[in-house]
């Protein structure tokens, strides 16, 4: 069999690459986030990393670069080094960007490689505690008796708490406009200023108004119950069986970073999910974690891509 001049040169790299690897990381490492700061994508990332950091013996420098759902972030991360110093830390706007903004420079299919997933954020269905309505039945009778009069928030377009919404008023026929703000902080205070009638929100940024008794839960976006608000009962289980959808996030590396790297800060990342001090810390959030590593977290992202790229193509949503 011949060799190559290319396969002779890499042949002679490759005990360079390994003394490399094994020494990884010798330096500070990156982790960009395409959020910005104090969302729960922020916060996210913060504590995972701050668990991860004592394994990893180098500093772990967070970078925020929020916008478009992340594509900012993203699009700026695209031509980062491979070379294992350069992490990011990006939410759904990895499955639903590239439906909603047709002109990236780049392909989020390719240009990244999924590492794990962190969490899983529910999102519940909130209206302001004066509101008449007291369950999701009451609120879709109030919606059919008042077609197109009424409104939802949302945190952004394309995000959870906007295709939340979506589904929903196409699962039940419903019509209601859609006022997307620039994040969960206005969208909340919409509802309870009556600008807006309800909104799916992350739990984080209502908890302490549910628990003041400003806003009421009217149901949960997941399947499952939230352990932190337990009573909240999911859509599905209340006349729309197989309604599931949530927030989420989690660790991509730029595409052609070494895997031998991607599997080791994998491992590092899902040994901090199951750290029970920052479970507990989780839990508060209303957060669930979800680690599993690379092949896992990439057949999540391609499942959502299919499943919510063909609901955003049928119903012609566009990012404003």
């Amino acid at each position: 069999m011949s060799i190559t001049r290319r396969t002779a040169l890499a042949a002679l790299a490759l005990p360079s690459l390994a003394r490399a690897q094994a020494s990884w990381p010798d330096r500070p490492v990156r982790v960009l986030v395409a959020w910005p700061p104090g969302g729960s994508t922020d916060v996210t990332t913060r504590l995972v990393m701050g668990a991860v950091q004592p394994a990893l013996g180098q500093p772990a420098v967070i970078e925020n670069r929020g916008g478009a759902t992340g594509a900012v972030g993203s699009a700026a991360f695209a031509s980062a080094p491979a070379d294992g110093y350069n992490w990011m830390v990006d939410a759904s706007g990895q499955a639903v960007n590239q439906f909603l903004l047709p002109n990236l420079s780049f392909t989020y299919a390719t240009a990244f490689t999924p590492v794990t997933q962190f969490v899983v954020l529910p999102t519940l269905l909130l209206v302001r505690a004066g509101a008449p309505m007291r369950n999701l039945a009451e609120l879709v009778a109030h919606l059919k008796a008042n077609p197109g009069k009424e409104s939802y928030g949302s945190s952004g377009v394309g995000t959870a708490s906007h295709l939340s919404a979506a589904i929903l008023m196409q699962r039940a026929g419903l019509d209601a406009q859609h006022v997307p703000y620039r994040g969960g902080a206005q969208q909340i205070q919409s509802v309870l200023t009556g600008e807006t009638l309800f909104t799916f929100s992350t739990i984080p940024t209502p908890a302490p108004l549910i628990r003041d008794n400003q806003l009421r839960v009217l149901a949960i976006s997941t399947e499952q119950r939230s352990s932190a608000f337990p009573e909240a009962v999911p859509v599905a289980e209340q006349g729309f069986p197989g309604f599931g959808l949530a927030d989420w996030n989690g660790l991509h590396a730029p595409a052609g970073t070494p895997p031998a790297l991607i599997l080791r800060m994998a491992e590092l990342c899902d040994a901090a999910l199951k750290k029970p001090e920052l479970r507990e810390r989780f839990t508060l959030l209303g957060a669930e974690p979800v680690g599993g590593g690379p092949e896992r977290f990439a057949s999540f992202i391609a499942q959502e891509r299919t499943r919510l790229g063909a609901f955003i193509r049928a119903q012609g949503i566009k990012a404003e």
